[in-house]
């Protein structure tokens, strides 16, 4: 059985399609991006009008950032635009200590 030392050009294009991946999603994580920060997409209504769109959706990948923070047992998760400090929602929630 004679070995190839060559990878056929089908598994270099899923290596690289699953390094790409990896790395957008390493990248969405460095940047605190709200759609990997625990909230489900039907909450991701950015505009508050009712109706969830495909937009606001990659919004929540692309533009708003979730920046958390946490005082005694209250912890809180501020969604900012990207760049910004300006808040868009805040949710706190009251941890008690078992």
């Amino acid at each position: 059985m004679a070995f190839k030392g060559r990878l056929s050009n089908r598994r270099i294009a899923v290596f690289a399609t699953m390094a790409v991946l990896l790395l957008a999603l390493g990248w969405l994580r460095y940047t605190n991006a709200a759609a990997l920060s625990g909230m489900p997409f039907k909450e991701m209504d950015w505009n508050e009008d009712g109706a969830l769109t495909r937009s606001e959706v990659l919004q929540g990948f692309f533009t708003v950032t979730a920046v958390r923070t946490q005082r005694g047992h209250r912890s809180c998760v501020d969604y900012r635009r990207r760049g910004s400090a300006e808040s868009i929602r805040v949710e706190c929630r009251t941890e008690t200590a078992p």
